[in-house]
């Protein structure tokens, strides 16, 4: 049975909008106070009225503090709950990819919020961010075997998110031993990658899209990949016949990666190991100049008081590009910061091209493949965004 805990007057409205969120300041804790109740335990929503509407868990020492499962109240959260979960999510992937490579679940997005599970052909791996999904990890674990039957599980929880939630990080493999370095098939190209050691969840599936849109403009042309991390961009680019590609990164064990994958798709690719900021500037007192770049930063922007200095760094960085761009260059500038909106890393890049004096076109668009899909309530899953811009 699960614990009530009882809203403030009207504070159902974000839920009855279809949100999946309650913060503290929503709780009516003269009713209900937020030390009778422990991270990660279920609980039952009810509004100020005593009305039950959801169940969902609760850590009360987040402001963050209430994810809804379902709006049943009388579901039973249990292997059979995340079966259905799982199942749908799955269905949705099968309809769009031929191959098991993809983000299998993504958070609330799949209605599972503080679990994302990515999927490497017969290996899976499921990033668990909050106490609620661990205090539920028996269930999530009998489901993900049923559903996806995977020969290994890696649990790589290691993210920032759980810091927040008072757990600790670990890396658990379940099953088969994981391999040192398994395969990861996109846009035609095969990728080696280590699970263990790489970021995150091991690849960055949500850039798909993007990298099949920038290749197509990189036949015969001199290609620059900022912030390559192990040839993602880079790799599909000289695939599509670019006449020589750079790779910028200040991880030495990613571009030696990026030199092995680049050996097994058959192409070539040069590296350059530092600062992004940096080598830009060096290689543009060296009068070097290219036809396509890619400038794929990491967030820049992680919380909302960083986003003025986040922005001027952005802004920067596209500067730098720009300066090495030739004319009717073409330049992917992408932004995964949540809290930089499209609008405003447009903003940034037009701010770029006043100030090195290039006259710029927008002729594409960049977003998240549908293995990340956005639930229409929470803006935070739309993260992100991209521009594809000519000289």
């Amino acid at each position: 049975m699960t614990t009530p805990i009882r809203l403030k007057k009207d504070a159902e409205r974000r839920l009855n909008a279809g949100h999946l969120w309650i913060f503290s300041n929503d709780i009516d804790t003269n009713t209900n106070s937020l030390k009778n109740y422990s991270a990660g335990e279920l609980v039952r929503i009810e509004t100020a009225f005593g009305k039950s509407i959801a169940i969902g868990y609760i850590n009360p020492q987040c402001l963050l503090c209430i994810r809804i499962l379902t709006l049943d109240i009388h579901e039973k959260i249990d292997t059979d709950f995340f079966i259905k979960k799982f199942e749908t999510a799955q269905s949705k992937r099968k309809a769009l990819f031929s191959e098991k490579y993809y983000r299998a679940v993504f958070g609330e997005s799949d209605r599972l919020p503080g679990v994302v599970i990515d999927q490497y052909n017969n290996i899976i791996v499921m990033q668990i961010n909050t106490a609620g999904m661990e205090n539920l990890k028996p269930f999530l674990m009998a489901a993900a075997q049923h559903v996806f039957k995977p020969e290994t599980i890696v649990l790589k929880c290691d993210s920032s998110e759980r810091s927040i939630e008072g757990l600790d990080n670990y890396f658990e493999v379940i099953g088969n031993e994981l391999p040192n370095t398994i395969t990861v098939k996109e846009n035609n190209c095969d990728y080696q990658i280590s699970l263990q050691d790489s970021q995150k969840t091991g690849w960055f599936y949500d850039h798909r899209s993007s990298r099949s849109q920038i290749a197509k403009y990189c036949e015969n042309k001199r290609v620059l990949d900022v912030f390559s991390y192990c040839g993602a961009f880079a790799i599909p680019c000289a695939k599509n016949g670019a006449l020589e590609v750079i790779a910028i990164d200040r991880s030495a064990a990613a571009l030696k990666s990026l030199e092995e994958n680049a050996t097994v798709n058959h192409v070539s690719v040069k590296t350059l190991c530092g600062d992004a900021l940096e080598l830009m500037l060096k290689l543009q007192s060296k009068n070097e100049k290219f036809d396509v770049i890619v400038l794929d930063p990491p967030a820049l922007i992680k919380r909302k008081k960083d986003i003025p200095a986040g922005e001027k760094m952005y802004q920067k960085l596209n500067e730098a590009a720009l300066r090495l761009l030739n004319p009717n260059g073409i330049l992917l500038s992408a932004s995964c910061s949540m809290h930089l909106s499209a609008e405003n890393l447009q903003n940034c890049i037009r701010r770029a091209g006043l100030n090195t004096k290039k006259e710029l076109s927008i002729i594409e668009h960049c977003h998240q493949g549908p293995d990340h899909p956005i639930h229409p309530a929470i803006a935070e899953t739309n993260y992100l965004k991209g521009l594809i811009v000519c000289t």
